[in-house]
C-alpha cells in the first residue's frame, strides 16, 4: 500500500498493532475451529438454546432485557502499569423498563497504590454512570439484520478530582460527560456447526468543563485556581465469542479510543509571589489493545468470566495489563 510509505514511524505504530490484534484474532479462530471440528460435511449445526453466554469482557450487549428483568454484572480488576496499581470495582445494574427500553446504572470505586508515593487514604467513588438503551432491531435466524440499539450515558461527577492531599485519591474528572452509542450483535456458524457471536460498539462522549482548585488529576499544583475544559472522545469495540461447548466461551475484545487534548486556564496564585497566568494543554491521547476471557456458564442466566484487558500503547497512553473477574446474574 503505497500511501502507508508516507507515515513516519510514529503514525504507523498504531496500524501496525492494529494488525497484530488482527492476527491475533485469526490465530485464535483457527484454533479453536480446528480443535472442535465436528463432521466434514456440515450436517451439525448447534442451537442458539445449546449455546450460553457470559459475554465478553469489554463489549456491551445490543440486546435489551425483557419487561421486568433485571441483569447484576459485578466485575473486579486490577489496572496493572509501570508503577501503578489501580484497583477497581465496576458493577451493571441494569432493568428492563419495556421488552425495548433497559435502564440502570455503573457503580465504580477504586483504591490506587503508586510505587514511590503514598496509597490511596481509602477506597473512594469514581464518577457513576446512567445508563440507558433502546434496541431497534433484533437479530432472527434466516435474516441478515444484526441486533441494533442505540445507548446513552451520562458520568456524573462523583470521584475526587482536585482539593488531593494525594495524588493517589484522584478517582475522578470532575466534569459530566454524555456517551452517545450504537451497539450491535449478530451470530454467525461456523464450518463446524459452533456458534460465534459478534458484537460492534460505536460511541462518542461529550465533556463538560471542571473546575479546578488546588492539586487535581490534571497535574496542577496545589496553588492553582482554575478550569478545565475536557476535549471529546471516541471508541471502538468489536468483540468476538465462540462457543465452545454450551457451557464454555473462549471471547476476544480488540479495541480503539481516542481522546481530545484537555485545556487548562487559570493561574498560580503562590502565597509572597505575584499572581502568575496558567494557561497549558494535555494533549489528545489513543490507545489500543485486546481483552481476551473465557466465560463458563453454570446456567442461561448465571456466569462467570476470567479474563485480561491489554492495552499495547498508543499516543500519550501508558501500557497496562488489567486482569478480571465478573459475575453475570439475570433474573
Amino acid at each position: 500500500m503505497a500511501w502507508a510509505l508516507t507515515l513516519d514511524t510514529a503514525q504507523r505504530r498504531p496500524i501496525v498493532r492494529m494488525f497484530r490484534c488482527f492476527a491475533l484474532l485469526v490465530a485464535w479462530l483457527g484454533v479453536a475451529v480446528a480443535a472442535h471440528a465436528q463432521s466434514a460435511d456440515g450436517s451439525y449445526r448447534q442451537s442458539r438454546d445449546d449455546a450460553w453466554w457470559t459475554g465478553p469482557m469489554l463489549a456491551n450487549s445490543a440486546d435489551t432485557l425483557p419487561r421486568g428483568h433485571v441483569l447484576i454484572e459485578p466485575y473486579l480488576y486490577d489496572v496493572a502499569s509501570k508503577g501503578a496499581d489501580r484497583f477497581g470495582s465496576r458493577a451493571y445494574v441494569l432493568y428492563g423498563l419495556t421488552d425495548r427500553l433497559t435502564v440502570g446504572l455503573i457503580p465504580i470505586i477504586g483504591y490506587n497504590r503508586i510505587s514511590g508515593a503514598p496509597d490511596s487514604s481509602r477506597v473512594g467513588f469514581a464518577d457513576q454512570i446512567l445508563q440507558a438503551q433502546f434496541r431497534l432491531t433484533r437479530f432472527q435466524e434466516g435474516s441478515r439484520l444484526p441486533t441494533i440499539s442505540l445507548l446513552l450515558q451520562e458520568s456524573v461527577p462523583t470521584g475526587r478530582y482536585d482539593r488531593l492531599q494525594r495524588a493517589s485519591d484522584g478517582m475522578g474528572q470532575g466534569a459530566w460527560a454524555t456517551t452517545l452509542g450504537v451497539n450491535a450483535q449478530s451470530y454467525f456458524w461456523m464450518p463446524n456447526g459452533r456458534i460465534l457471536r459478534v458484537r460492534l460498539n460505536l460511541a462518542r462522549t461529550f465533556a463538560s468543563h471542571a473546575d479546578v482548585d488546588g492539586a487535581s488529576v490534571f497535574g496542577t499544583g496545589s496553588d492553582f485556581q482554575g478550569r478545565a475544559s475536557l476535549g471529546a472522545g471516541y471508541s471502538i469495540d468489536t468483540a468476538f465469542e465462540y462457543s465452545l461447548t454450551r457451557r464454555w466461551v473462549l471471547a476476544l475484545d480488540l479495541f480503539h479510543s481516542h481522546n481530545d487534548a484537555t485545556h487548562l486556564v487559570g493561574h498560580d496564585d503562590t502565597p509572597g509571589l505575584p499572581r502568575m497566568p496558567v494557561r497549558t494543554r494535555i494533549g489528545a491521547s489513543d490507545a489500543f489493545g485486546y481483552a481476551p476471557a473465557v466465560e463458563y456458564n453454570f446456567s442461561p442466566t448465571l456466569g462467570v468470566l476470567l479474563g485480561v484487558r491489554v492495552i499495547t500503547g498508543g499516543h500519550n497512553t501508558q501500557r497496562s495489563v488489567t486482569p478480571a473477574i465478573a459475575v453475570n446474574y439475570v433474573h
